[in-house]
């Protein structure tokens, strides 16, 4: 039986192995970890991160052909493929602070990876990386004295969290890059046989390995460059009386266009779009490009506008002043069906509002332990309530900052009773019936709609 590592338990890591493992039963698979409260959770009821789906593939194939461990050493030695998912978070220091990649975690697995091997292995870039890592981690996993040759291959992971278990399934393509070379073109055709399992062969898509590299960085740059664009619509339509949902519809029943992710909001978050834009425009800079640098740069620093300006209509709603009121946050995980909150923009907007001296409740399905981690440091001024009804009881305001489906049906006249008045909403996913919202009481502040205001 051959066996398959996954380095790395976390958003990427877990669910692609469980995927493996599922569609894969003649494979053993193991995930190692070094946190062992992660891989703890992995092997328990209660998963360290929520996906939809992502517990029944689990439970269909623990310990069976799918294993969870810390001992990272024992399962490199056996291991035939290893997809490597480490952390690359954006550098906080040194050269390219706030905009490159760190690849600290990725360079330490490489080398533990050449300590503990003595056999030939395939290694697979599962984590998102600039372009031209793999140049450099094959060239240090190959400068070792054993004899042994790696064949690195870029698989970027095009996962969306909360769909990560349907992407993995009936993925839109799989892409893996390789060296040009026999050898290269051999271990292509090795990962490429374990995907065609269950994904069908005209979605695999081969290229060389700086293309699956920059694929992976571009993927989600034009993706969140979308959001900016529609956003950037909303102050438009909010002084002129134009409508963005209508806009928006316009735009996306054009054929060249299409009419995925042009929602507004209160802006992007995730793991990965203000990380991977941020890298692209460090090596644009890098390789003497600035032009194309300053472009990409204006999609990140448009979002920033975007939660900034969320919190500026709130205190000029709210005649100036939030200082000791009271406003409830319905939703703080970056987008609906996950408890991931990186990078999400009820950070910054809580924050801000904290700075305001108001009183914060925040509300939230799944995301609440990631909210305390996340504001720890102002956490003394917080109140963190999962029950939105109470969240709301005496608040001065709500603001919606996730899609929750659980927040489109909630008992808003009931809600309403029980809050100060004038009493606020502001919707920062445009998911409510803002007419109706109206008629029980509220002053309704959409995006990229006329406010409703009594």
């Amino acid at each position: 039986m051959k066996t398959i590592l996954g380095i790395g338990a976390g958003y990427v890591g877990g669910p692609t192995m469980a995927m493996i493992a599922k569609k894969c039963p003649e494979y053993k698979v193991v995930v190692v970890d070094i946190n062992p409260d992660r891989i703890k959770a992995w092997q328990s009821e209660n998963l360290p991160i929520y996906e939809p789906g992502l517990k029944e593939v689990v439970q269909e194939t623990l310990n069976k052909n799918l294993f969870f461990s810390t001992n990272l050493s024992e399962h490199i030695a056996q291991a035939d493929i290893i997809f490597v998912s480490v952390n690359t978070p954006t550098k906080s220091f040194g050269k390219g602070a706030g905009k490159a990649a760190d690849l600290q975690y990725w360079e330490k697995t490489a080398r533990e990876i050449v300590r503990s091997s003595s056999s030939d292995k395939i290694i697979v870039e599962k984590s998102t990386v600039p372009v031209r890592t793999a140049h450099a981690m094959e060239y240090i996993l190959n400068a070792n004295s054993k004899g042994i040759v790696f064949d690195v291959l870029s698989n970027p992971e095009f996962l969306a969290e909360g769909t990560a278990i349907q992407d993995l399934e009936k993925p839109d393509r799989v892409l893996i890059g390789g060296q040009e070379t026999a050898r290269g073109q051999k271990a292509i055709a090795a990962l490429k046989e374990l995907y065609m399992h269950w994904v069908p062969k005209e979605k695999i898509l081969t290229t060389n390995v700086w293309s699956s590299e920059l694929s992976k960085l571009a993927a989600n740059a034009f993706l969140a460059q979308r959001i900016s664009s529609i956003n950037s619509l909303t102050p438009f339509c909010e002084t002129t009386g134009a409508n963005i949902h209508e806009v928006s519809k316009a735009i996306g029943m054009d054929s060249r266009v299409g009419s995925k992710f042009l929602c507004p909001s209160v802006g992007f978050g995730g793991s990965c779009f203000k990380k991977d834009i941020l890298n692209l425009v460090y090596l644009c800079n890098h390789y003497g490009l600035p032009e194309v640098a300053n472009y990409w740069e204006q999609v990140v620093l448009m979002n920033e506008y975007q939660r900034k300006r969320f919190v500026q209509k709130m205190l000029d709603a709210m005649f100036n002043t939030v200082a000791g009121k009271k406003i409830a946050i319905f939703g703080f995980a970056f987008k609906a069906n996950t408890g991931d909150t990186r990078e999400s923009s009820a950070i910054y907007i809580c924050q801000e509002l904290a700075e305001e001296h108001a009183k914060v409740v925040i509300s939230d399905p799944k995301a609440l332990d990631n909210a305390r981690l996340d504001l720890k440091d102002i956490e003394s001024s917080l109140v963190f309530e999962i029950d939105p009804y109470k969240a709301a009881q005496g608040a001065h305001a709500i603001a919606i900052l996730t899609e929750w489906d659980c927040y489109r049906t909630l008992d808003y006249k009931k809600i309403y009773e029980s809050m100060e008045k004038p009493a606020f909403i502001f919707d920062g996913r445009n998911i409510l019936d803002h007419n109706a919202l109206f008629e029980i009481g509220f002053s309704v502040y959409p995006l990229g709609k006329t406010a409703l205001v009594h």
